[in-house]
């Protein structure tokens, strides 16, 4: 059982993790029943759609690269943590309810969720608190979702050396580009307990990863994979437009820095590898690199597993003083956006 605001206060000790993911489809076929499962009543246009859909079949062949990439976390957390791992997704199999009831069957009485979303809004946080409470099976486990991570030093340091890696052979004066999932205006100025904690974390890890570097680059923050209707503001600027305007600055060298996302899924390799690398083929010597995602980098990993001692031990410690590290959801934290 799972409420949102008010867990049980003393759960049965702890025998599982949950690996909770958005999924992905694993073939043609699957395509369009897995976009309507993500789109539902959210009134995405129809072209947009049908364009997303076929960012899947002409470059993917209709396969996700985010469900073997999360086969591959699972992996790597089953050799760090002295627990079973299990994995469940919000909108494509393996599905959260039919995860919680083989876990039911199993005797698994209480679990700790962690989410492949390091940042607090709706869409990163509380929404999948709420796919684990719809999941809810009779006897289904108690479900702990575990703190934000988006401080901490085994995603900073990650971030920092693939940046590093990118940045080999270019000049001093090369801008760092960070960028994240855009998120509706309405929402990203309700995220987190008290308002605009996701730019606010995501201000905070980029400036952290620029510390780790030790060189003062110039850096900016920008959005994209924008998918709501046009009447609908969201956050700004596109990864896109960015470019092409920091190119007509003269600026000719920069990377971007996926620092909203943790594995090299759709969005990270569409957007970002073939979108905006196409607009910037049309900027002549402009050389724009784009750094990897954490994926299943040991440090990473390990840090996972961190967040479970530190949870076994003891209620949850804020790192950096950065908002929004709670275990529990706040009374109208994170709200959803309203439906139009």
């Amino acid at each position: 059982m799972t409420d949102l605001d008010s867990p049980p206060l003393e759960p049965p000790p702890v025998d599982a993790l949950l690996l909770v993911s958005f999924g992905g489809p694993e073939g043609p076929e699957d395509v369009v029943p897995f976009l309507e499962n993500v789109t539902r009543g959210r009134g995405i246009p129809a072209e947009r759609l049908a364009e997303v859909g076929r960012h899947y079949l002409d470059v993917f062949g209709g396969v996700s690269p985010i469900n073997g990439q999360c086969r591959e976390l699972v992996a790597a957390l089953e050799t760090v943590v002295d627990l079973p791992v299990y994995w469940g997704n919000r909108n494509w199999h393996p599905l959260l309810t039919d995860t919680l009831q083989q876990m039911r069957d199993d005797g698994i009485r209480h679990a700790y969720a962690v989410v492949t979303s390091a940042f607090p809004s709706y869409s990163g946080c509380r929404q999948y608190r709420e796919d684990i409470a719809r999941a809810q099976v009779d006897g289904a486990p108690v479900v702990t979702k575990l703190r934000h991570y988006y401080a901490e030093d085994g995603f900073i340091g990650p971030m920092a050396r693939n940046v590093r890696r990118q940045l080999e052979g270019l000049g001093p004066d090369s801008r760092l580009v960070f960028t994240a999932h855009s998120i509706p205006l309405v929402m990203a100025g309700t995220s987190g307990p008290s308002g605009g904690a996701y730019v606010e974390a995501l201000r905070t890890a980029a400036g952290l990863v620029v510390e780790r570097l030790g060189a003062p680059y110039d850096w900016d923050l920008v959005f994209q994979s924008r998918s709501g209707p046009p009447q609908v503001p969201w956050l700004e600027p596109d990864v896109g437009d960015h470019l092409e305007r920091l190119y007509a600055e003269g600026l000719r060298e920069a990377v971007m820095v996926p620092i909203g996302f943790t594995s090299d899924h759709v969005e990270v390799v569409y957007d970002l590898d073939v979108q905006a690398q196409e607009r910037v083929a049309a900027l002549p010597r402009m050389t724009v690199r784009r750094a990897a995602t954490v994926g299943t980098d040991p440090e990473f990993v390990a840090m996972l597993a961190g967040l479970v001692t530190e949870r076994t031990s003891g209620p949850e410690l804020p790192t950096h003083g950065c908002v929004a590290t709670h275990d529990r959801c706040p009374a109208g934290c994170c709200p959803p956006p309203p439906r139009r």
